[in-house]
């Protein structure tokens, strides 16, 4: 006859393993956060690079990334900048935000890739898996909205070619903060 301690040693074992095996299995979905997909326009390609600012303290940030990766020259890197605002709550509001970002961008190719999302910044943040809404992020998206890649701050080389193997790769993740 077995002992209840018995039955309860065999439990925790088979939690471990099931435990191991879910942490150290390989999982082709592992992803950093998800950004909401609203429309096809922005994620049309199999991978985007997203340029998220949250403050317009970020914009030049944006522009520096622009310059760095040659992005206005580049027709291989789909690519859109994402000002994240925090959604007025009415329409009146979100077309007055709209506006002031057409008198900013006036030319018609800044324009088309331009996505502004209104939203709460920080739940924003929080699902992308951002580490808040004080610095400006590059992304790289799939068509689902899953952040495969993510680089903050100002623009430099080595965050350039983490970007763009993600770009270029299929199946990784990378991240530098």
């Amino acid at each position: 006859m077995k002992s209840t301690l018995s039955y309860a040693f065999v439990w925790l074992a088979a939690v471990a393993i099931a435990g191991a095996l879910a942490t150290f299995a390989p999982n082709d979905r592992v992803v950093m956060g998800r950004v909401p997909v609203l429309t096809p326009h922005p994620l049309a390609a199999e991978r985007t690079l997203v340029l998220i600012t949250f403050l317009p303290t970020h914009r030049a940030q944006a522009d520096n990334w622009i310059a760095g990766l040659s992005l206005s020259e580049e027709s291989s890197i789909n690519w859109v900048r994402m000002p994240v605002l925090n959604d007025p709550g009415t329409n009146e509001g979100r077309t007055a935000a709209e506006e002031r970002l057409r008198q900013r961008y006036l030319a018609d190719a800044e324009r088309a890739r331009l996505f502004p999302l209104f939203t709460n910044r920080a739940d924003f943040a929080r699902n992308a898996g951002l580490n808040g809404t004080d610095q400006f992020y590059a992304l790289v998206l799939n068509q689902e909205g899953d952040v495969l890649a993510r680089v903050a701050g100002d623009f430099d080389a080595e965050k350039a070619r983490v970007l763009r193997e993600t770009l270029n790769a299929s199946n990784t993740i990378k991240r530098i903060f």
